[in-house]
């Protein structure tokens, strides 16, 4: 499956010009997908920056939740998420 922009949504919003985000997705891609460079095609138009952090619920199969940090956001909207850490 691919993204899906109904799927990424702003839980807390920052604080200010310096603050960071947290962002909620929720989809039926593995990890590692998410994580593929430009997954996100319009993060900077939804207000996706850099440092931000993204948590990212699988809901099918294995269903589980990965945290991610935002590593780019281009002009033209393509955002890019640091690999999960898995415990």
């Amino acid at each position: 499956m691919a993204y899906e922009t109904a799927n990424l949504n702003v839980v807390v919003p920052r604080v200010g010009q310096g603050g960071t985000a947290v962002w909620g997705m929720a989809g039926t891609d593995v990890h590692t997908d998410v994580d593929a460079t430009g997954f996100i095609t319009d993060g900077y138009d939804k207000g996706l920056r850099v440092n931000d952090v993204v948590l990212y619920t699988k809901t099918t199969a294995t269903v589980g939740t990965t945290v991610h940090a935002v590593l780019t956001v281009d002009e033209g909207g393509a955002a890019t998420l640091a690999p999960a850490i898995l415990a």
